[in-house]
């Protein structure tokens, strides 16, 4: 069984670099920003993806998650022509929130310096 976790290990890592570069270079989308693919989750059965993306605009991630699950099929596709494997995984895109945890975290710390009193 180990065997099967380093291989959805694998294919969550080629999903993640092949699906950068479609999003870049092949969705043609005017309304689609600039998009980073954080992570990718692949199920262990290699049959759905989950699909990490955060873009410079926050605000408009909505729109971008619509966008790229719209084009989802499109990009299933091409994956299927780039990856040799029997079975595209299905792509289900969510917003990637680490990024928003990490300053979250990096803003509390620097308001316990703030309060922290000085030794004199």
């Amino acid at each position: 069984m180990a065997r099967d976790y380093e291989r959805s290990q694998r294919v969550a890592s080629q999903l993640q670099r092949e699906l950068a570069d479609l999003i870049r270079h092949e969705i043609k989308d005017p309304r689609l920003g600039w998009v980073t693919v954080d992570d990718v989750e692949v199920s262990r059965d290699l049959s759905v993806a989950k699909v990490y993306v955060s873009t410079l605009e926050m605000d408009r991630i909505d729109t971008t998650l619509e966008i790229l699950q719209g084009a989802a099929p499109f990009l299933r596709h091409e994956l299927g022509k780039r990856l040799h494997i029997r079975q595209i995984p299905e792509l289900r895109f969510f917003k990637d929130t680490a990024i928003e945890a990490g300053m979250r975290i990096t803003q509390l710390l620097d308001e316990l310096k703030k309060e922290e009193p000085k030794d004199e």
